[in-house]
């Protein structure tokens, strides 16, 4: 996953598509009350990267597991998570609708009753024993992922009185080194809590919508788990927003 996606003009001259930031959630959004205190108040400094920098390993795909990629089973000790079954599937595209294969996907995400497996996460909510949170993977030659998980519950966090996050699952991807790295969030169809996120509305609205993802009776498993579908577009007028 390139910094820059790329259309050959020619052999010889690339042509380096920008991101649209105008497409993504801004450093500062006031309802959003932690991006007052951590926003940049000055304009940014471009750093030139190193060597090293943009040409840095690729992280874990050589190490990715039989059961990464399923978070119902990756976390057992006496049993399988509990909660709803759900598997996760997309793909990842460039600009121009083409895959983008050996992409290292992660996910992590709360437990089914809103609690993350994090000594900071203090929500009045059991812990599942079984449910480590966290999986990943790597797209294949058609640039698609998939994942077995639980849903996850909405919890209250302190951004205003009686605030909730809905459902939502945290996205990670890696290009060639570190600095391509892109996070970004997926949540669900009908949930009634986005109306009330300053997190979701933080996005333009012309583009927050894509981060909701479809229910798909295609990718349900019968008598076993509801299936989703959620692209990732890196770039273009269709790119995902992604967390600055």
């Amino acid at each position: 996953m390139p910094q820059e996606s790329r259309t050959l003009k020619n052999s010889a001259e690339p042509d380096y598509r920008p991101r649209d930031w105008t497409q993504h959630p801004s450093y500062l959004y006031p309802d959003y009350r932690s991006t007052v205190l951590r926003s940049p108040r000055k304009p940014l400094i471009p750093m030139k990267s190193s060597l090293s920098v943009l040409t840095g390993p690729v992280y874990g795909h050589d190490s990715v597991g039989e059961l990464d990629a399923d978070l119902i089973r990756n976390g057992m000790q006496n049993g399988e998570a509990l909660g709803e079954r759900i598997i996760v599937t997309g793909r990842v595209l460039d600009e121009d609708g083409r895959p983008v294969p050996n992409t290292l996907v992660e996910i992590w995400q709360a437990n089914s009753v809103g609690r993350y497996v994090h000594r900071w996460d203090q929500h009045d909510a059991p812990l599942d024993p079984n449910f480590f949170g966290a999986g990943r993977c790597a797209t294949d030659d058609q640039g698609r992922y998939r994942f077995a998980t639980i849903k996850p519950g909405a919890y209250p966090w302190g951004n205003h009185h009686n605030a909730w996050r809905p459902a939502h699952i945290h996205f990670s991807l890696f290009g060639p080194s570190f600095v391509t790295r892109l996070v970004t969030q997926m949540y669900f169809p009908g949930d009634p809590l986005l109306a009330l996120d300053p997190i979701y509305h933080g996005i333009p609205a012309e583009a927050r919508e894509r981060l909701i993802s479809n229910f798909s009776i295609d990718v349900t498993v019968p008598e076993k788990a509801l299936g989703y579908e959620f692209d990732i577009v890196l770039r273009g007028r269709n790119q995902t927003p992604m967390e600055a």
